[in-house]
């Protein structure tokens, strides 16, 4: 079967896990600095702006606790990720949750003006950023599934007072499986987030937890990192194939926001009927989001109910094969 997602691991990434192996120094260390150091230099900041983390999740955790989230209203998309949910609770914060905009996967900014919240989560869903302005509450600025993506010509992740990326196995890019990165433009707040991270390494009472990455996984994800621009360029390629093969996909017409290819995402009324057919083909394909997903009654947010039973994500990654995107077309442009 051809999978909805797939890693794409070559021999450079064996050859940096057996390095560190071969080192005798596996937990966090040199090679976590130096994977930290190269993601400054990615996304133009200064070394010391990113910290390495365990996953996504920690990152989102420890930005909530550095922008004061504890027992505060969090205003978040009810269609995004289980992740935030659990970040949110870890704080013990109050969920607001919004619709996000007509046809877009992205929240809704008229709904962020007018609820009351403390801070925000502003996710930019299926590498489709959203441009957002700087606003009088924190924001955090999740980033998981749009790394390299831009707006205005700039990199996402400097816009948010603290921003966050994944390395999950199934994103742009990853660090053996898990992996997380917590940025910001303000150094005090990365300093504040490491001070969480040493847990083992302060004197003092203070409650921190051990959200460390891994040397074996920082090499890992210094390798992905290098590869990136070709992964985002091949995924850029499948999805001008898809789209120029005449398929409705989900996309952005605003052309100051150049979004990366995370998925590939058709557009139907029917999209349980896509899914078998591609099924019986051995193809796999998705909802990205169902309405059981959606966080809260489904029916308070009409645009992500819409979208959620309206759309179906066909595969895209950098090790797709012509040949099996071919297949996938063959099946999809049937009459």
């Amino acid at each position: 079967m051809i999978p909805h997602n797939r890693p794409t691991i070559g021999k450079e990434e064996e050859d940096a896990a057996l390095r560190v192996l071969q080192s005798g120094w596996l937990a966090e260390g040199e090679e976590v600095k130096n994977f930290e150091n190269e993601f400054c230099d990615f996304l133009g900041l200064p070394h010391g702006h990113a910290l390495a983390l365990s996953n996504g999740t920690s990152s989102l955790f420890l930005a909530l606790q550095i922008l004061n989230g504890n027992n505060k209203k969090i205003l978040f998309p009810g269609y995004v990720c289980s992740a935030l949910r659990h970040a949110v609770s870890m704080v013990n914060g109050t969920e607001q949750l919004v619709d996000i905009t007509p046809d877009s996967p992205n929240i809704s900014i008229n709904e962020i003006n007018k609820n009351s919240h403390d801070l925000s989560i502003i996710p930019h869903m299926y590498g489709i950023p959203i441009n957002f302005q700087k606003m009088s509450n924190p924001i955090i600025e999740d980033c998981c599934q749009a790394l390299g993506s831009k707006i205005n010509n700039q990199f996402v992740g400097l816009q948010g007072d603290i921003s966050i990326f994944s390395f999950y196995v199934t994103k742009l890019m990853t660090s053996g499986g898990q992996g997380g990165m917590l940025v910001s433009k303000n150094k005090e707040h990365v300093d504040a987030a490491r001070d969480y991270r040493e847990f083992d390494l302060r004197n003092d009472n203070k409650s921190r937890f051990n959200f460390q990455m891994t040397d074996l996984q920082a090499a890992i994800g210094r390798e992905q990192l290098k590869k990136l621009p070709n992964f985002l360029k091949r995924r850029d390629e499948i999805f001008n194939i898809y789209k120029k093969a005449g398929l409705n996909l989900l996309d952005v017409e605003d052309k100051s926001i150049k979004p990366v290819r995370y998925r590939a995402i058709i557009k139907t009324h029917n999209p349980n009927q896509i899914i078998k057919s591609l099924n019986d083909a051995d193809i796999k394909s998705i909802i990205p989001t169902e309405d059981w997903e959606i966080l809260g009654p489904a029916t308070n947010f009409p645009n992500s109910l819409k979208l959620s039973r309206e759309t179906v994500s066909i595969p895209l990654y950098p090790s797709l094969l012509d040949s099996e995107i071919d297949q996938i077309l063959s099946v999809l442009m049937r009459k």
